[in-house]
């Protein structure tokens, strides 16, 4: 398993990497001529940006049952 510190850099890799993603989404719907399909394309990459995000802060602090 990964340790906390590989844990916590991959994380700010994903975050940093899903604020790019949606500052490309926001060029692209304000620039003409605007591509549907590619915006969506891009939305969806970063859903799955987010799904990721929120495992690996899962793995960091994991559910305590109390």
């Amino acid at each position: 398993m990964e340790d906390l510190a590989d844990l916590t850099e991959k994380l700010a890799d994903l975050e940093s990497e899903h604020r790019k993603l949606d500052a490309e989404i926001e060029r692209a719907i304000n620039s003409p001529p605007i591509d549907l399909l590619a915006i969506q394309r891009l939305k969806k990459k970063k859903l799955a940006l987010k799904d990721q995000i929120q495992k690996l802060k899962s793995d960091i602090l994991p559910d305590i049952i109390a």
